[in-house]
């Protein structure tokens, strides 16, 4: 497990991706791995400040001191898409910058044709692993990745998520800054909080963990079946406990939509399993 994580990490962005989206997969990763590979939520190495610089001169035309108050050059949280800076407005509000990764779309596309070879030998050669669909897979998760490094996109999910939570006092979606967003640059509050899986210091802190469980169910279940609008990758980087019990999202990179019928089937399965209707579950999926 140890070696196929430091493999994916070497391999670069595109596979460290991978390595986080199968940290959430349980259900087809053994435990080992998806500990190992929860690793990768965290470890992913920066890129230079300079980088960041050329970026904002390409993107904007400024360099990052030219437009905020302050910019910490060290990122406070590096991704396999891009690295987040701490910075500060004019008018003094603490900021989150996201910059994507210099050459991230040649990086993936390369990738991704390795990757679907891949896919395709083992669709031919180990029929063991027909039932996962790996062609299946890597064509989701192509589409995926490639979504994600629009930042555009991103910031109108933003926006969208942000309205459907606007009454509900559980629940934080950080806001975007339009006018120093671009396709490679995000400009969104800065949200301070406990990461949700740090389960020992959420207990020592002042949060009540049944009542933060509770607001965060809510959130999921609100998604699904009040907005059909959900967050396609929370993992527990990408969700904060914040004082009050409250629960803060981010990184909108990656979302799905619900149509109805979907969403109707979902909410009677769910039924089903309360109910401990086997049968009823069995036809429903």
């Amino acid at each position: 497990a140890q070696r196929f994580r430091e493999a994916l990490a070497e391999l670069g962005p595109t596979f460290v991706k991978l390595g986080q989206l199968l940290s959430t997969r349980p259900d087809i990763m053994p435990d080992s791995f998806v500990q190992e590979l929860e690793k990768l939520l965290d470890e992913v190495p920066s890129f230079a400040y300079r980088q960041v610089e050329e970026i904002f001169r390409e993107e904007l035309g400024r360099p990052p001191d030219e437009i905020f108050d302050q910019f910490d050059p060290m990122p406070v949280a590096s991704g396999s898409i891009a690295q987040v800076h701490r910075a500060t407005l004019p008018d003094g509000t603490i900021v989150a910058v996201k910059v994507q990764r210099p050459g991230i779309h040649a990086v993936i596309h390369t990738d991704l044709s390795i990757l679907m070879e891949i896919a395709l030998l083992m669709e031919r050669h180990i029929p063991e692993f027909n039932w996962m669909n790996p062609v299946g897979l890597v064509r989701q998760f192509s589409s995926s990745i490639n979504r994600e490094t629009d930042f555009v996109s991103e910031l109108h999910a933003a926006e969208q998520f942000a309205a459907n939570f606007a009454g509900d006092p559980q629940v934080v979606i950080p806001g975007v800054y339009r006018k120093f967003s671009t396709e490679k640059i995000l400009v969104m509050d800065f949200i301070e909080g406990i990461k949700i899986s740090d389960v020992k210091s959420i207990a020592s802190s002042k949060l009540d963990l049944k009542v933060l469980a509770r607001n965060g169910a809510n959130l999921i279940l609100r998604e699904i079946f009040e907005h059909q609008f959900f967050h396609g990758d929370p993992h527990p980087g990408n969700l904060f406990a914040l004082e009050g019990n409250r629960i803060g999202a981010i990184d909108f990179g990656m979302v799905g939509y619900l149509d109805d019928r979907t969403t109707q089937l979902l909410g009677r399965i769910f039924s089903n399993v309360i109910r401990k209707e086997v049968d009823a579950v069995i036809q429903n999926l």
